[in-house]
């Protein structure tokens, strides 16, 4: 019954999603005032909200428009299902100012198979990759996906391995001179973000212990069940499969060595492992199957987000 709700993309499915955010958030909100300014707090609070919903429909085109699911709603729903199990992350903007941009940079390079403007796209996702670095450093690693996608497909023209540095000295230049001109703190805190943190001690309750419990083991299932089954996809999306893969050992890397670590580092996981579910369910017969992961997935999120409030 849950998987005919969202078997297909409708207005409906898509004004249900946005309604969800909305109460994930507002609840979250009411439970953890944040901001003391009133002012301020408004303006965060939209802030926030704008780029949960960009990223939320971004997730949605990327999945869409490169072909890698049917046309469900699947991937949204489990983008939505795992922000909910990490409420840090809705207070949290340079996380998800960082997200948002890495979803800019994997929706050039996943649309790098179709072989137009290859060298447009490796050099737009390099600069989207180092501007999320702007707002959470170790983002910097991601650049190894450029690189991977290039190997994938264009490896043969030397100029498009040299384009992530052009990339690179093109968004230093501009950052120096805008942090000289404004404000030369941006320096320093670009700085400080380098440092490394490999200790996993920073839970406040038992229920944030129980929230990345619960997706760690629902990641491992999914990101194993796709590399064991990924030769089995349509042969011209095999190369973006691997990419999300990739995607998300990366995203587990920038989590784990990530100074000021909370589970908010994970959302660089959240896209790749939501497209992951979706083919999952996507590619099984078995109703029962899907019926009951989502039942676990669905009601495992909600749990874990109210026993957090």
């Amino acid at each position: 019954m849950i998987t005919s709700v969202f078997k297909k993309s409708t207005i409906l499915n898509y004004t249900l999603i946005v309604i969800l955010v909305l109460l994930f958030f507002f609840l979250h909100q009411s439970s953890d005032l944040y901001p003391k300014n009133l002012s301020q707090g408004f303006l965060i609070t939209i802030e926030t909200l704008a780029l949960l919903l960009a990223s939320l429909f971004l997730v949605n085109f990327i999945v869409k428009k490169n072909g890698l699911t049917k046309d469900s709603s699947y991937a949204i729903l489990f983008f939505l299902l795992f922000l909910a199990l990490f409420q840090s992350i809705f207070n949290n903007t340079n996380i998800l100012f960082a997200n948002f941009f890495l979803l800019l940079a994997i929706r050039r390079l996943i649309s790098l198979q179709t072989l137009k403007q290859p060298k447009e796209k490796i050099f737009d996702a390099s600069i989207w990759i180092f501007i999320a670095a702007l707002f959470h450093f170790w983002c910097i690693l991601f650049i190894v996906l450029v690189y991977i996608s290039i190997i994938f497909h264009v490896s043969r023209d030397y100029r498009n391995w040299l384009l992530p540095f052009v990339a690179f000295v093109t968004t230093a230049i501009v950052f120096l001179a805008a942090a000289l001109f404004f404000d030369k703190t941006w320096i320093d805190h670009i700085f400080d973000q380098t440092r490394m943190n490999f200790e996993l001690d920073y839970f406040t309750n038992n229920y944030q212990n129980i929230a990345l419990s619960f997706y760690s083991v629902i990641a491992l299932y999914f990101v194993f069940s796709t590399i064991f089954t990924v030769s089995n996809r349509p042969l011209i999306l095999q190369a973006s499969y691997k990419k999300m893969i990739f995607t998300f050992i990366v995203g587990v890397i920038v989590f784990l060595i990530s100074p000021d670590k909370n589970n908010s580092m994970l959302i660089f996981t959240l896209m790749p492992l939501s497209l992951m579910c979706t083919n999952n369910i996507e590619f099984s017969q078995n109703n029962m199957y899907k019926e009951i992961v989502l039942l676990i997935l669905i009601s495992g999120s909600f749990f874990i987000f109210f026993a957090q409030l």
